[in-house]
């Protein structure tokens, strides 16, 4: 092994700008607009801006307006885990957000049919600019609509005006009585409840989300497309012209790598530059594109997430960070020998996604990872197949799966205003049904949607039925009929209810088919963990200075080499003493074990 250079001390020393005493001496001035994970992974914002950072000027903009509403402002009976019985109320206000592409919804016909089936009337005031701003003004000056529509309200702000009584409980509502579609999606998916159920035991925000996975093509078992984020490949043409077979191993891999490299493949085989051939190129630490998966002979896969990077669920439901691991050390190590060996491509570190798909599509590249091989490989595609996932030096491997889509409750809020929440709720519900989500999602049938097949699944439109019929490709048309909201589409409605993507099917196949037997355990960290607020301040502080320590340092391992003992011992006291590592541990666990309904033991 080749060995490390002086580890960077500087990093180690200034890596993470954070003392105890900062942390904890911050007067209220530390951003607010860290990502956490699931609800809270965003930044505490409101259709792309931020509320909480608004509301203090929308205050100061808007006190001649709560001078005059406040006083006087009569707003409807609610109590937390009691459900309003007032009925009287059949016309409602809703504010919220639609697509630039939208021409409003006053006249959507799914819309005006669901009003009509339901009894009600809503005044639509939506917008695709200058929602957060004018929302916040709303909030600020108390003239509330009666619910806020498709504005993306994280969890700190479904909390705080959860709290402070702006958004009413909907948990009694959540029944057979008043919703039995969603009550039923409930029932049936105790975890979409769990996710948005608040840090204080109310919920005061419908499910949305959309759910792609393995059930959506038939499969026995439902795992999210997103489970394994990167599919490796290599040029078979190449190994048939040197005599080599598809590696099942690191150790073939590398051998194989080595051929591609001593015999300038790129110029042999397809007449390109001397020199021209790059063994393996990737990204690092990239979604589709890293060099993640060929970790996988280590036993982990470090994916980049939504939740913070190398972040795992053990099977026992205890959470751990893999980048402290002995694993993870050797990982690093074995790989560095393939750098200075010039097997992975020198600009892996700075490269874009364009970029690599360029040299692929060229003939340069014997080994990448992306989800298509068509995609990346172009006209050379037929020259590629699938990489196994390789058993690394103790004869085993493991791939490390990665959560799905999350689940949200910031689409659809009601707030104290409405008098009825009953009546408006059994509108709502009807968006539960497949076949209505379907229409509000993409288009109404007989326009977006134009028949169904033998099985009863109805088929969309094609991009060129569309530009016949309507002078406008198929995506135009859905973003001029889609209806933001509480949508919940889950993964067996593409096998029930309409068709999925052509593409989305593929790489579903290939996921269930190839790579899923290659993953010994399915526990992951949920993204829909829901944080309190102090947990998400943690994690506003920390995180992002973690994941960059960390992502520095493995990066200056894999090309210098590393790390030697007092490196490692280093790199895992600079984690703990200046990056919060144990303080991340404890937020992530915490908000785990209540998702999981298990007791925290401190």
């Amino acid at each position: 092994m080749i060995k490390s250079k002086e580890l960077n001390r500087d990093f180690l020393i200034t890596g993470c700008a954070d003392t105890e005493a900062a942390r904890e001496n911050r007067s209220g001035s530390g951003s607010r607009n860290g990502s956490g994970s699931g609800n809270g992974r965003k930044s505490r914002s409101a259709a792309g801006g931020s509320v909480g950072k608004l509301t203090g000027m929308a205050l100061i903009m808007g006190l001649s307006l709560s001078v005059t509403a406040c006083g006087g402002k009569e707003f409807g009976d609610h109590e937390k885990g009691v459900a309003n019985p007032d009925t009287t109320q059949t016309s409602f206000a809703i504010m919220g957000g639609q697509s630039a592409l939208s021409p409003g919804y006053t006249d959507n016909v799914v819309l005006n049919d669901l009003q009509e089936d339901t009894g009600i009337k809503i005044d639509w005031t939506t917008m695709s600019e200058s929602l957060a701003e004018q929302v916040n003004i709303r909030i600020a000056g108390e003239e509330l609509p009666d619910a806020f529509l498709g504005v993306g309200f994280n969890n700190y702000d479904i909390s705080r005006y959860g709290d402070d009584g702006t958004f009413i409980d909907l948990t009694p509502y959540l029944t057979e009585e008043y919703m039995p579609n969603l009550s039923r999606i409930l029932e049936e998916n105790p975890d979409i409840r769990s996710a948005i159920t608040m840090d204080d035991g109310y919920i005061y925000g419908l499910p949305s989300g959309e759910r792609m996975g393995t059930a959506g093509i038939g499969a026995a078992e439902d795992y999210s497309i997103y489970s394994v984020p990167q599919f490796s490949m290599i040029n078979k043409a190449w190994l048939d012209e040197l005599g080599l077979p598809v590696p099942t191993t690191l150790e073939e891999l590398h051998t194989a790598l080595k051929a591609f490299k001593d015999n300038d493949m790129s110029a042999k085989y397809y007449g390109n530059a001397a020199g021209s051939t790059i063994p393996m190129s990737t990204g690092f630490d990239e979604w589709c594109w890293g060099q993640n998966i060929f970790y996988a002979g280590f036993g982990f896969t470090n994916w980049p997430n939504d939740v913070c990077k190398d972040l795992v669920l053990r099977d026992d439901g205890t959470v751990d960070f893999i980048c402290v691991s002995d694993a993870y050390r050797e990982a690093v190590t074995y790989f560095h020998d393939w750098y200075a060996e010039g097997l992975m491509d020198p600009e892996m570190f700075s490269q874009t996604d364009s970029q690599l798909i360029s040299k692929c599509s060229q003939g340069y590249v014997g080994v990448a990872t992306w989800w298509y091989i068509e995609e990346v490989m172009g006209d050379y595609a037929g020259d590629y197949v699938f990489l196994p996932v390789l058993d690394g030096p103790d004869g085993t491997h493991n791939v490390t799966v990665r959560t799905g889509g999350g689940i949200n409750s910031g689409n659809l809020n009601i707030t104290k205003a409405c008098k009825s929440p009953a009546n408006l709720l059994k509108f709502f519900d009807r968006w539960y049904d497949p076949e209505i989500v379907m229409q509000l999602q993409y288009g109404p049938i007989g326009v977006y949607f134009t028949g169904q097949d033998e099985n009863g699944v109805w088929q969309s439109i094609s991009d060129e039925e569309s530009r016949e019929k309507y002078g406008k490709g198929s995506g135009e048309l859905k973003g001029e009929c889609e209806v933001a909201g509480p949508k919940l589409i889950l993964s067996d409605y593409y096998q029930t209810t309409f068709k999925m993507e052509d593409r989305a099917i593929e790489r579903l196949t290939d996921l269930y088919e190839y790579w899923m037997p290659y993953v010994d355990s399915t526990a992951t960290y949920p993204v829909d963990c829901v944080y309190t607020s102090r947990e998400l301040d943690d994690i506003d502080w920390y995180k992002a200075s973690f994941e960059n320590a960390v992502a520095e340092q493995e990066g200056l391992w894999l090309k210098n080499g590393g790390p030697t003992d007092e490196e490692w011992e280093s790199y895992i006291k600079h984690l703990r003493d200046k990056c919060g590592m144990d303080k991340l541990l404890k937020v992530y666990q915490a908000a785990y074990d209540r998702y999981a309904g298990v007791e925290s033991v401190d």
